[in-house]
């Protein structure tokens, strides 16, 4: 699994003009919004490891200034976004392969996994749409943005 991490004071994905889901909106702190790919070697272990570092992630400042709070200690939400295009090779010519991506049938239930682990430990949590065309508005806060490979 592959996952991009980026700190949003605001964050929401649009499919057909319509907003279905989204953090930051009236909250008093900035959540995470991760872009999540999967290839065909992950299972379940990948997704329940994925989950416990979103909610672990000391990527929050605390009040020196430090980045040392997390999702876990109530500083946000978190936006789940499938994303196969994290597996696109490009290396040769340019128009990006993505056999590395996991086909929907395996990497679908694999994303729902993970944000049903996050909400299993308290965490709230907005998602994209699986396959749709999604448009995603996003505001990084920081910035900060952290690339994951389990």
């Amino acid at each position: 699994m592959k996952a991009v991490i980026q700190r949003a004071a605001h964050a929401s994905v649009t499919v057909d003009d319509e907003i279905i889901g989204q953090i930051g909106a009236g909250q008093a702190g900035p959540g995470l919004c991760v872009l999540v790919g999967v290839t065909h070697d992950d299972a379940e272990a990948q997704a329940i490891k994925l989950a416990d570092k979103l909610w672990k992630m000391r990527i929050f400042e605390d009040d020196e200034g430090k980045m040392n709070r997390s999702v876990a200690d109530g500083s946000g939400e978190l936006l789940i976004i499938s994303q196969f295009t994290l597996y696109g090779d490009a290396r040769k010519g340019n128009r990006p392969g993505f056999t590395d991506a996991a086909r929907p049938e395996i990497a679908s239930p694999l994303i729902d996994l993970v944000v049903s682990e996050l909400q299993s430990k308290g965490a709230t949590v907005a998602t994209g749409r699986f396959g749709a065309d999604m448009k995603v508005d996003l505001r990084n806060d920081g910035p900060v943005t952290i690339v994951l490979e389990l």
